[in-house]
């Protein structure tokens, strides 16, 4: 049977039908994320960590935040890994179907920001593959591409430390998904700022 005509037919879980029934109207919320993961292949690789951060009103809504490390076991097992991270980490830790499906109902249908988005995006798309579901369609901004249209910039793409001292953003020694994450939100409102992005 052809693949599209399976897809026509095909039975959605519960909270993925709740996701896609959320897009009739346009969203003003936008969701700053970033992902920690096993390496840079989405075919292969997985979703280590997510954090996250809305903006609405021009501010960082603290309150309104998603934060989880994966299990991913199998995934270590399989590659001969070390699970130290998973264990030593004091953050809630969820199986990647639980991960997904209450970072797919945390986001909703808001705008997505993150540092070179595209790439945390096919991450996601990849582990909703898996769980049988479609891809996302939220709309994305990328930091990195908003810093090189303020400046005219076409060949060259930028860290994001690099972009956090241009922006006078205050770097730290921790690193993690949510501190990428509260740092890229920093420098979305003061790309948003400068780019008139409502």
């Amino acid at each position: 049977m052809l693949d599209w005509l399976k897809n026509i037919n095909k039975e959605y879980p519960e909270f993925w039908k709740t996701y896609v029934s959320k897009f009739d109207k346009k969203s003003t919320r936008f969701v700053v994320l970033s992902t920690e993961t096993s390496g840079l292949n989405p075919n292969k690789d997985v979703i280590l960590s997510i954090g996250s951060f809305a903006v609405t009103n021009d501010s960082i809504a603290i309150g309104d935040s998603f934060e989880a490390v994966l299990l991913q076991y199998k995934f270590f097992h399989d590659n001969g890994l070390s699970n130290e991270f998973l264990v030593e980490s004091k953050m809630k830790k969820l199986g990647e179907s639980d991960a997904i499906k209450s970072f797919i109902e945390f986001i909703g249908n808001s705008i997505l920001v993150g540092h070179h988005i595209d790439f945390d995006v096919e991450m996601i798309n990849a582990a909703l593959e898996r769980l049988d579901c479609g891809r996302l369609k939220n709309e994305a901004l990328d930091v990195d591409v908003m810093h090189r249209k303020l400046n005219d910039i076409n060949d060259k793409q930028f860290s994001l430390d690099e972009l956090c001292t241009a922006y006078n953003i205050p770097k730290s020694d921790r690193n993690s998904s949510a501190e990428d994450a509260y740092k890229t939100a920093l420098l979305f409102l003061k790309l948003k700022s400068r780019l008139g992005i409502k």
